[in-house]
């Protein structure tokens, strides 16, 4: 499908910029979006996850988002409990400061069967939406339960090292964040590579209290 970007700006690829926004992306973010999922349209257009980790406004944001068809592998179609071969619907995101390098570079699956039961999310062209994917799901009465965050490091590829503006020696932070619904079924998993230099993962565990 059509790439999809908000701005008439030139793209960012090999454009050398003033020094990154540190980025700080907190766990609370997935039950802050969760909050947000049944708010009115307007409501969660003023504001999404991106804000919520930079603190910038919406209007400080150029937001950009391709949408394909993929077929799931043999590591893929295990995550989702399908056949190997099963279509997919593939997501690339990438938000940036105006002038700038992307904050991460993210790529998204759904399973193309589930995700077609609102045509509406096979477009790219509804992209922001707004209360991100977790709202997208609710359109298709999914819950979630809980979210499983993996985390490791290594050093960039050539392609990461030029669209994230990566200065010599910097690695990247590969996050996969895999999302279960309320009958432990993986709906949608995302790889988000973050700039090693520019991002603080912050998590946050409430424990229980012995009592008196």
């Amino acid at each position: 499908m059509a790439k999809h970007e908000q701005s008439a700006d030139a793209p960012w690829q090999g454009v050398r910029a003033r020094p990154r926004r540190r980025v700080e992306r907190h766990n609370d973010r997935h039950q802050w979006e969760k909050d947000r999922v049944r708010r009115s349209r307007a409501e969660r257009l003023r504001t999404g996850s991106t804000e919520h980790d930079t603190g910038l406004e919406a209007a400080d944001l150029v937001f950009h988002a391709e949408y394909r068809e993929a077929v799931a592998d043999e590591e893929r179609a295990a995550l989702f409990g399908v056949p190997v071969g099963t279509r997919l619907l593939e997501r690339i995101y990438r938000t940036r400061c105006r002038e700038d390098f992307p904050f991460a570079l993210v790529r998204s699956c759904l399973v193309h069967e589930v995700a077609a039961a609102n045509p509406d999310l096979l477009d790219d062209a509804n992209e922001p939406w707004p209360g991100g994917t977790q709202n997208q799901l609710d359109t298709l009465g999914i819950e979630l339960d809980r979210i499983e965050e993996r985390i490791t490091a290594r050093p960039p590829t050539a392609e990461e090292v030029e669209e994230l503006g990566l200065e010599e020696g910097v690695p990247v932070i590969l996050l996969r964040k895999i999302s279960l619904d309320i009958d432990g079924r993986v709906v949608e998993f995302s790889d988000v590579i973050f700039p090693g230099d520019r991002t603080e993962l912050v998590f946050t565990t409430c424990l229980k209290s012995r009592g008196k």
